[in-house]
């Protein structure tokens, strides 16, 4: 009996050890993702805040009218390729890759990988983009089929196309510099380039547009220029720490072929959300004009909560939960998932809800000037309120999808973006006829859902991800204090009607005191409920 209690005791203090181990190891991860996820998010910030004034330049200057439909597909199209090629799929597919090449082989090893993938992606960008030029009017007629109808339209857009699409190449050249700088842990000049594109779109907006015969044509220009010098930026960047970049082009090379294995899915997979987005640009170039610029303004706004934070989290998790998975470190795996799920709950619910109850006014205060109506602002309204049910899934996605692609699985998030991808084509379908643009955008709300619903369930049951005691009081604050906020944001607002006839200083101190008024709400009743900051400290520590 002795012995059995020795035995007990025994392992009681071993189990001890090892969970102030696992304790030990998490702390410093957590205190260095929160550490990178504040850098980026700050530079996502400015970069958001200079897109608003980017954006709010357009949408004075060209409103929804058929010439900013027709620069919002020319520029959409690229985008999409961007996300497939380049920020999405390639860095999903090449962080693990250099994460093990660094873990396994050295540095040495990961600037021959670098050089290797940079000459061979090099060179199918320069074929992919030759063809864009080329065949411009053919992409527009594919992606917006609904132009064929409006010859001029349709020409402008392939015109605008022609100069837009060269900036897929500066971009997804960017994307690989700015991932081995993640890799490295250098977060914030990845985060801070966008900037450069919003300055210049903004600069060729309000330099360049009055001086052309088809103003347009001046975003257009600022597009590839915003691309070249966001190129020029990283590769400066990887200069400074040490990389001296020789690309050549290697498609044997050993790491080049396992990351076009892995890429190859993982275009689908992490691509889901872009390819419904540009599904519903297909089916909205079919509605009345301005439906294009309607769900751009509205998806902008949804743009900036899931970037500032959904995407900055994503960035910095994917190279700590490879790190982890390469250690074999799983449950350190698992609780910084955990950790990063919890911080999404917990800016996300209250962020969707804000842009849901404000979407009149926030169109209205920064968008609703010049060429731009106050029927486009109510027809943009709608959109958004439909867009800002979904904010959480797409966050949800950016966290729960580097769970699988940090151990090199791009199948499994490939075959769940395939039946989400045709419920949203089903949904869309259905929902267009009685609401219109806002029903593309509630499809795309209703298949985010699925897909990340279906993304968590199949972490749980490859028991990968294992959710940390706390979570159902947790859960019940943050929609508490959500609910609060929203009657609080609800009883405070004017009428939409009203916000069109104040001035653009009294909407702004209008709009700026209900953001104060909603955030100071939510987290006072957060914390009467019994929520602190050290709940949220680090990885594993109970709610």
């Amino acid at each position: 009996m002795v012995r059995s209690t020795d035995g007990v005791g025994r392992r009681r203090i071993i189990g001890h050890l090892e969970s102030l181990r696992v304790l030990t190891e998490t702390h410093p991860l957590a205190r260095s993702l929160l550490r990178s996820t504040a850098i980026v998010g700050q530079m996502t910030l400015l970069s958001r805040v200079l897109g608003f004034v980017r954006d709010v330049v357009i949408a004075h200057a060209f409103g929804a009218t058929m010439a900013a439909d027709a620069f919002f597909v020319a520029f959409k199209i690229p985008n999409l390729f961007r996300r497939l090629f380049a920020e999405g799929a390639f860095a999903q597919a090449f962080v693990p890759v250099v994460s093990e090449y660094r873990e396994r082989d050295g540095d040495e090893a990961v600037v021959d990988l670098v050089n290797a993938t940079a000459g061979s992606l090099g060179l199918v960008l320069l074929g992919f983009v030759g063809l864009g030029v080329v065949a411009a009017p053919l992409f527009v007629f594919v992606f917006a089929p609904g132009f064929a109808d409006e010859p001029d339209k349709l020409a402008l857009a392939g015109d605008l196309l022609r100069l837009t699409f060269p900036y897929l190449g500066f971009i997804s050249l960017t994307a690989l510099a700015g991932s081995v700088l993640n890799t490295y842990g250098r977060f914030a000049v990845p985060a801070f380039t966008p900037v450069l594109l919003n300055i210049a779109l903004i600069g060729a907006a309000v330099l360049i547009a009055p001086h052309l015969e088809r103003p347009v044509f001046a975003l257009a220009i600022g597009v590839l220029v915003g691309g070249i010098a966001q190129l020029a930026m990283q590769y400066a960047a990887l200069a400074r720490l040490g990389f001296s970049l020789r690309p050549i082009v290697a498609f044997g090379h050993a790491g080049v072929r396992q990351i076009l294995r892995l890429m190859g899915p993982a275009i689908f997979g992490v691509s889901v959300a872009q390819i419904n987005l540009l599904l519903d640009t297909v089916i909205a170039s079919f509605l009345v004009t301005g439906s294009i610029s309607w769900l751009y303004y509205s998806d902008r706004l949804v743009e900036f909560p899931l970037g500032v934070f959904g995407i900055a989290l994503a960035t910095v998790i994917l190279p700590a939960l490879s790190a982890r998975h390469n250690e074999g470190l799983g449950e350190a795996f698992s609780r910084t998932l955990d950790w990063a799920l919890k911080w999404v709950f917990l800016l996300g619910v209250p962020a969707a809800c804000a842009l849901a109850v404000l979407s009149g006014p926030l169109l209205c205060t920064l968008f609703g000037y010049g060429a731009l109506s106050d029927h486009d602002v109510n027809m943009a309204a709608r959109s958004l309120v439909a867009y800002s049910g979904g904010l959480l899934a797409f966050i949800l996605i950016k966290v729960l999808a580097p769970g699988y692609f940090a151990r090199q699985d791009t199948r499994t998030p490939v075959r769940i973006g395939i039946i989400a991808m045709c419920a949203n084509m089903a949904l869309n379908l259905v929902l267009v006829f009685p609401l219109a643009h806002a029903g593309l955008a509630l499809a795309t709300t209703l298949s985010a859902c699925l897909n990340a619903g279906l993304l968590w369930r199949g972490l749980r049951r490859e028991g990968v991800y294992v959710a940390a005691p706390g979570w159902a009081l947790f859960i019940v604050r943050v929609v508490a204090a959500a609910a609060v906020m929203c009657f609080a944001l609800w009883s405070w607002s004017a009428p939409l009607s009203e916000w069109f006839s104040w001035s653009a200083m009294t909407r702004a101190q209008q709009l700026f005191g209900a953001v104060v008024l909603g955030v100071g709400v939510y987290f006072c009743v957060i914390a009467l409920l019994g929520m602190r900051p050290r709940h949220m400290a680090m990885p594993g520590r109970q709610v």
